[in-house]
């Protein structure tokens, strides 16, 4: 289960439309709990290295980038518990695309963006066997 606070919604809901109509992208911040709960202290945001013809339905993530937030994070006690992605004019669910590349144990949250303003913000898990997403949010 994942705990967002309105501050971390708000920044998310913000790169999703300061990105518009492309993806925005960036790493979840925070702890987790002795029950695998997930508590997101604040959020990373990283530039879409998508390519230009792209970036309106993908996003991905140079590794550089990773290992600069990692470091961040770590630097604020913190650690990278999950992802966040915008959906630009599309719902906020996972695509396909989304289920290839996640990563088990983290928290993918998805912002839709219609016409340039955020609208639902869901969060999302892999399931153990890595064949679908649960829903956190």
């Amino acid at each position: 289960m994942l705990s967002l606070n309105a501050e971390a919604i708000a920044a998310i809901r913000a790169e999703g439309e300061k990105a518009y109509p492309d993806e925005c992208c960036g790493f979840l911040c925070g702890d987790t709990d002795e029950k695998g709960g997930r508590r997101v202290e604040g959020i990373l945001p990283v530039a879409n290295a998508s390519e230009r013809e792209e970036k309106f339905h993908r996003f991905r993530i140079e590794p550089d980038d990773f290992l600069a937030a990692s470091r961040a994070a770590g630097a604020a006690g913190l650690d990278i518990i999950g992802f966040y992605h915008s959906h630009p004019d599309h719902p906020a669910v996972p695509s396909e695309y989304d289920l290839q590349l996640a990563l088990p144990c983290c928290s993918y949250v998805i912002v839709a963006v219609g016409k340039g303003m955020a609208e639902e913000l869901t969060s999302w898990e892999l399931s153990d066997d890595r064949s679908r997403f649960n829903q956190e949010l």
